[in-house]
């Protein structure tokens, strides 16, 4: 068997307590070292998962015993900080999303090249057996050859329950760069790359107001769109509607729908790991449970992990986080300039994981 990789966890935010948790538990990994700005809360996450030792950011980069940094900073910092990660020799997971700009973002990824070394990033929870399931289903052919999809995701926006929401509402954020990963790389996913795409965007309101902790009351500046309605047409064939938005008083969130030639798939929320899948055919309607796995945020790294050893290519790939943050900034120039924009980049679909594949049993190979 082989030994198991070692991860430092940089950034200790409200996200990092689910990743904590199921990095922690996967029998191919083990986190040395947690990192932040503020040492009192790397060092309180790392006594409360048992990691040996909490870090500054420059001394977890140089800690030998770190082959994979996992980057869970804001939205500003997730390419400076894999840029330094990579300069120190390490493979780097990085949440959602890849960067704020196509240019740092590309040479983040060819710097890692250039080094031998990989870039993967979130989300991961298209790993999950739920997706899983219905990604086999949809490429075995039971829709028939999808055609057209449609995505939504509408709140009131996350100020009443994240104690620091402001950089949700600043570049690199808004529910179109926040939630868009999710459900735009579950349709590269099933439709293949993105050839062009239509937006319009709106801001309901310049400020909002922080609901909850102990920040509760102060108000902070908006300066994204808040509301985002798509139109995405794909290099295959077919086209999806999109709507991402803060400004929705009626939640509608986690809803994806393909139609192909045969039927069409309502599929699980693309932001969880199970669900179920439900396909409408013209003789009724076939519930498809999740098969596989049960892990949770973290998974990307494992999947990560599991590839660097067996030598093959990661499935939550820099590349395809790349051709997704392009599609999104495309629609971003797309509101400002009022007509359609090309994605300039596009991306192989990783393939489905094989319904055997288990988080909880160490791995020699990797797959």
């Amino acid at each position: 068997m082989s030994a198991p990789v070692g991860v430092g966890v940089v950034g200790t935010g409200v996200i990092s307590e689910e990743y904590l948790r199921n990095l922690t538990a996967f029998p191919d990994l083990r986190v040395v070292a947690v990192a932040d700005l503020d040492p009192q809360r790397a060092a309180a996450r790392a006594a409360a998962h048992g990691v040996p030792r909490s870090s500054t950011v420059d001394e977890l980069l140089a800690d030998p015993d770190v082959s994979v940094v996992v980057n869970l900073t804001v939205p500003a910092a997730h390419v400076p900080v894999s840029l330094a990660a990579i300069e120190a020799g390490k493979h780097v997971w990085v949440e959602k999303p890849l960067g704020l700009d196509l240019p740092g973002a590309r040479d983040l990824l060819d710097r890692a090249a250039r080094r031998g070394l990989r870039v993967a990033c979130a989300p991961d929870t298209l790993l999950g057996a739920g997706w899983q399931t219905a990604r086999r289903a949809v490429d075995g052919g039971l829709i028939g050859e999808p055609r057209t999809a449609l995505a939504l995701f509408q709140t009131p926006g996350p100020e009443s329950w994240h104690p620091a929401p402001e950089f949700l509402f600043q570049a690199g954020g808004g529910p179109l760069l926040d939630m868009g990963p999710y459900y735009l790389t579950g349709l590269v996913h099933l439709l293949g790359p993105i050839r062009r795409v239509t937006a319009a965007g709106s801001r309901a309101r310049d400020t909002r107001v922080i609901g909850s902790g102990p920040r509760a009351g102060v108000e902070f500046e908006v300066t994204v769109p808040t509301t985002v309605t798509a139109l995405v047409e794909f290099e295959r064939g077919g086209t999806a509607q999109a709507v991402f938005s803060f400004d929705s008083a009626l939640s509608r969130t986690g809803f994806v729908e393909v139609a192909g030639t045969l039927g069409t798939a309502v599929l699980p929320d693309p932001n969880g790991f199970g669900g179920t899948t439900e396909v409408h055919l013209s003789d009724g309607v076939q519930t498809l449970a999740p098969q596989g796995h049960s892990a949770s945020r973290g998974t990307g790294v494992l999947e990560l992990a599991r590839a660097i050893r067996a030598g093959v290519p990661e499935r939550a790939s820099g590349e395809l986080a790349y051709h997704v943050l392009d599609a999104m900034l495309a629609m971003e120039e797309s509101i400002a300039l009022g007509r359609p924009v090309d994605v300039g980049s596009t991306v192989e679909p990783p393939p489905a994981l094989p319904v055997d594949w288990d988080p909880d049993v160490l791995s020699p190979a990797g797959r």
